[in-house]
């Protein structure tokens, strides 16, 4: 009888545990500071706080990722705090002082939302994406989570057995940033070393910071300072076989139509050279995490607002050095 009357205390210990870790809009709207900073709630709340304040912090994934520690420690810098990539109680109560609003609110889908068309499965190969009449987002998920910055397995774990498809579904979604800025760039900063892009305004003050993917030891992103030549929004994308992509098959030139899931995303920001630029991407959790053609990207949602910011002739500078790629272990090279 103790036995079991043990065993039922301790399974209603853990009932009462997994309701805790529930991730829902009140509990991410009511998440504070308790002396850690790793439930997930509480970082969904930062990234969408740092995001309002023109720290993106990338794809909001409720994680302590690469891009969340760099946007978290531009914060802390501008705001004269310790440069930490951690977050602390001290950098919480200044993120927390810039916004009181909702972190996660209701939204009901509109016709818009849920209409398509849409790919079902978007191509993995340049090749394969040629004679397609757009390169649309994959599904209303995906269209939704990059409306609100999201990523796809957020947006799902908010709304359990909700249906994306279906137009006046009321649904949770985060509200962050939002893609106007009351100003200008005068000059971009570009650190190929750090990966991270930094709008700036005549007095040389911070308007808005991005992760970025930039360049690869193999195909280098630009150096020096150069000047923007072009801003264009959902641009078409042109291959040059002379571009020896790995893995496109084609010996001939060819376009991939327009769309958030082109190579470029919905923006293109044109430097000068053949084929460099800052743009977005279809893959935004990859921002960071993956090296590029010589190219800047960032989030799509990021490239929108950075092309409101600038215009042709923007100076662009260029610091740090490109990702280098790994070197085999001693090890790993004996054994070849």
């Amino acid at each position: 009888m103790r036995i079991t009357t043990f065993c039922l205390a301790a399974l209603l210990l853990v009932a009462a545990d997994a309701s805790a870790a529930q991730l829902d809009a009140d509990a991410i709207n009511r998440a504070e500071w308790r002396g850690k900073a790793q439930d997930q709630a509480l970082l969904v709340k930062a990234q969408v706080l740092l995001d309002r304040a023109k720290f993106s912090p990338g794809e909001i994934d409720g994680r302590a990722g690469d891009n969340f520690r760099k946007a978290l420690s531009a914060f802390a810098r501008e705001r004269g705090l310790d440069a930490s990539d951690k977050l602390s109680e001290h950098i919480w109560r200044e993120l927390t002082a810039t916004s009181s609003d909702p972190v996660v609110i209701e939204y009901k889908l509109s016709d818009k939302d849920v209409s398509g068309p849409f790919l079902g499965k978007v191509p993995a190969k340049l090749d394969d994406m040629q004679g397609l009449p757009a390169l649309s987002y994959a599904s209303a998920r995906e269209k939704i989570a990059e409306q609100f910055h999201m990523s796809e397995e957020l947006l799902s774990a908010l709304n359990p057995g909700k249906n994306f498809d279906r137009p006046n579904e009321t649904i949770s979604v985060v509200r962050g940033g939002s893609q106007q800025s009351p100003a200008k760039a005068a000059k971009l900063e570009i650190d190929k070393t750090a990966q991270t892009l930094r709008a700036l305004d005549k007095s040389g003050g911070l308007i808005a910071f991005f992760p970025i993917t930039a360049g690869s030891a193999g195909k280098p992103a630009p150096s020096g300072e150069l000047k923007i030549r072009t801003v264009a929004r959902n641009p078409t994308y042109r291959y040059n076989p002379e571009y020896e992509f790995k893995g496109v098959r084609s010996k001939e030139a060819f376009t991939i139509a327009a769309g958030p899931n082109n190579p470029v995303g919905l923006v293109w920001i044109g430097l000068p050279g053949e084929g460099y630029g800052i743009h977005g991407t279809p893959d935004p959790a990859k921002v960071g995490k993956t090296e590029s053609h010589g190219c800047i990207r960032l989030t799509n949602w990021d490239a929108l607002r950075l092309a409101d910011l600038v215009s042709r002739g923007t100076p662009v500078t260029f610091l740090g050095e490109d990702k280098a790629k790994k070197k085999p272990s001693a090890r790993r090279r004996a054994r070849r």
